[in-house]
């Protein structure tokens, strides 16, 4: 495959993943720990490059790449409430499939990680009032701030799956599909309280809501800018997303008492909630992608290159 060949391939497969991959995604295996990296690499700090899938992408029937998406706001709406997030980062590796289709692999701590974004009202306005004796009882309490926070943390449960490779270059058409769920965190609730679970997640369905500007660049193995490089990335900035497809399962795992405090915070906050109750925005992501720029020549290794030369740019 030849350069010019190869970079309409990169156009393409990153206008594909979009911006909506600025969202959620998938627990995998891969490199556990972030690094800091030079140059052109600076943004791929948990790509998964040693995924087996990754390291057996010969270059010819499988090209691997590397996605990074964040976004450094946004909001989602949940039945009654409507939480504002903060940055959220996803990074993963996309092995390109010959025949058009395409794999995920995920770093080992999560595809995902988000800021943890705080409940408007806190448990106050989460559960209370309540004319449930027992959670009277702890709406009664609630006079330290301390003990009313509750913060939120967007968790990956799961394989993306269902990727559509062409709907990123359109907008108004799902992406990708991605399983995650909430986890609410507060004295009261305890460590295990979630809005969706493993096996009953949010599934989410992100779309381009406005298109993305482009940027291209070559770079060598190490990271450094340098035309007609061995590596290359795409850039996709300045775009917004949304989804507001996804139903919302109810509370479970919350509190001592967990079936008086998982009513309770389903019943104010209007849990579970069916799809077209609930939204998902953000603004601003960023997204890029980076390979090989003629994987071809690289074959049968150029995962393992792609590997080394992730490597070779690690501070």
């Amino acid at each position: 495959m030849n350069r010019l060949s190869h970079r309409a391939r990169l156009v393409t497969t990153v206008t594909a993943l979009g911006t909506a991959l600025g969202a959620f995604a998938s627990m995998g295996t891969a490199t556990a720990a972030t690094a800091q990296l030079n140059g052109e690499w600076a943004p791929f700090t948990r790509c998964p490059v040693d995924a087996p899938a990754m390291l057996a992408a010969d270059g010819l029937a499988q090209t691997p790449q590397c996605v990074v998406s964040t976004a450094p706001s946004g909001s989602i709406k949940l039945g009654n409430t409507t939480v504002v997030t903060g940055r959220t980062d996803l990074q993963m590796g996309i092995v390109q499939n010959s025949d058009g289709t395409s794999s995920v692999a995920a770093p080992a701590d999560g595809a995902i990680i988000a800021d943890s974004a705080t409940v408007p009202g806190g448990l106050l306005g989460l559960m209370c009032p309540s004319n449930i004796p027992g959670v009277t009882a702890i709406c009664e309490q609630l006079t330290n701030s301390t003990l009313n926070k509750i913060t939120a943390t967007v968790e990956s449960v799961g394989a993306p799956r269902d990727f559509d490779q062409t709907a990123g270059i359109v907008t108004g058409k799902p992406i990708v599909t991605l399983p995650v769920r909430i986890h609410l965190e507060n004295p009261f609730l305890g460590s295990n309280c979630y809005i969706g679970t493993k096996s009953s997640p949010i599934v989410l369905k992100p779309q381009n809501v406005t298109n993305p500007e482009f940027g291209l660049s070559f770079f060598n193995g190490d990271g450094t800018v340098a035309d007609g490089g061995e590596m290359s990335r795409v850039a996709l900035t300045g775009a917004a997303q949304n989804d507001s497809s996804f139903a919302v399962p109810g509370a479970s795992g919350c509190g001592l008492n967990v079936g008086l405090i998982n009513a309770a915070v389903n019943l104010k906050t209007g849990l579970p909630s069916a799809a077209g109750n609930n939204s998902l925005t953000l603004n601003n992501a960023q997204t890029y992608l980076a390979g090989l720029t003629a994987p071809g020549t690289a074959a049968p290794d150029a995962g393992q290159i792609l590997s080394r030369n992730w490597k070779s740019a690690v501070k």
